[in-house]
């Protein structure tokens, strides 16, 4: 039975913020495909209606059930996104030159989009149950190293560089926010200093020829650069006010590519101009506040941590994607939270607003 108080507690700023950010989203989704030259993407925007109105049940779902007892199945959660991983290698769809899609039935999902959820679970509820009076020490990483390495490896080999980022950028973020000691946490920093370079004989060659690029734009504007530069092109013609809606030439003509997912950005820019995406850009620094805003009033060590890694999940995403739309980060790939098309990363990106909602109305239920 659900508690009245809890009624009160939901947030409906929150809520607010992901139907105008995702209702954009959708008209952005339309006006990159529906008409265009590629007459394969017509009605991509049914779709994405489709899978945000799943994405809304699923959030509703995640919502009802006590953030407390998802994570008491939040390893079993992590080890059956590992195992989906596996079967990618198995049995997953190749598309682009990368093998990342399961199809099931009618339905193609990426597992690595909602493994990033299920290590957030699991994160948040090692650190809460291992927690120390004398504090956190080095070998207390072993095991999340686990947690994170074997994901971070299976997503890297499909290859999806950009997502296995993700996971480690998402796990260092609570890392820091479990407590560690800073002798600590300065003695990773120099470890990843030091790999850093290393890194660089693993990577395959055209994402080094990315982040060359990233550096140098001029190396190969036809080539590699040629995303990067293409969307540059688009969001600086888009002006102050843009060119309207639908009527994008850089989209419109094709000349930017992945304009439904990737650079959906670009396309938004070009159309709204610098007014429309300062707007967005303000709606998303409200969504990662009202986050933040949750994790710190959260009243418990585990509230907190999950709401804590759900903003750095959704933070990077969007520093990322719209960081590589203007020549900021290297193209790895990465979609816009609420805002690209793609059913596997608009259902992770609902069940994190799930457990932010799922948070923000247990608040007076732990302390």
């Amino acid at each position: 039975m659900i508690d009245r108080r809890m009624l009160l507690n939901i947030d409906w700023m929150l809520l607010l913020l992901v139907f105008m950010i995702g209702a954009w989203g959708l008209i952005t989704v339309y006006s990159a495909t529906n008409g265009r030259l590629e007459t394969h993407l017509d009605g991509l925007y049914l779709k994405q209606i489709y899978w945000f109105c799943a994405g809304l049940a699923v959030m509703v779902l995640v919502t009802l059930v006590d953030y407390q007892h998802l994570s008491r199945s939040a390893y079993l959660l992590l080890l059956l996104g590992i195992l989906l991983l596996v079967g990618v290698f198995a049995f997953g769809r190749v598309a682009s030159g990368a093998r990342r899609w399961l199809t099931i039935g009618p339905l193609s999902i990426q597992p690595s989009e909602i493994v990033k959820v299920f290590l957030v679970l699991s994160f948040a509820r090692y650190f809460t149950d291992i927690r120390r009076d004398g504090g956190l020490r080095l070998r207390d990483l072993l095991i999340p190293c686990v947690m994170v390495g074997v994901p971070f490896v299976l997503i890297a080999k499909q290859p999806d560089l950009g997502t296995a980022l993700v996971l480690f950028l998402v796990a260092c973020t609570l890392i820091f926010a479990s407590g560690f000691p800073l002798k600590v946490l300065l003695s990773l920093m120099g470890i990843g200093v030091v790999a850093l370079p290393v890194s660089w004989i693993f990577l395959k060659d055209y994402q080094k020829v990315r982040v060359i690029t990233l550096l140098n734009p001029d190396f190969d504007p036809l080539g590699a650069g040629y995303h990067s530069w293409q969307s540059k092109i688009a969001i600086g013609s888009g002006g102050f006010w843009g060119k309207g809606f639908l009527a994008g030439t850089q989209s419109g003509l094709n000349f930017l590519p992945e304009k439904h997912t990737d650079f959906i950005f670009a396309v938004f820019a070009e159309e709204w101009g610098f007014v429309g995406t300062a707007v967005l850009l303000v709606l998303y620094m409200a969504l990662v506040l009202r986050g933040l805003s949750i994790a710190y009033t959260s009243k418990d060590r585990l509230g907190s941590l999950i709401a804590t890694g759900v903003v750095a999940m959704l933070s990077v995403y969007i520093l990322f994607n719209i960081g590589m739309t203007v020549g900021l980060t290297p193209v790895v790939g990465l979609p816009l939270p609420l805002f690209s098309y793609g059913g596997s990363s608009m259902l992770a990106t609902m069940i994190a607003v799930g457990l932010l909602l799922n948070i923000r109305m247990r608040r007076f239920l732990y302390g």
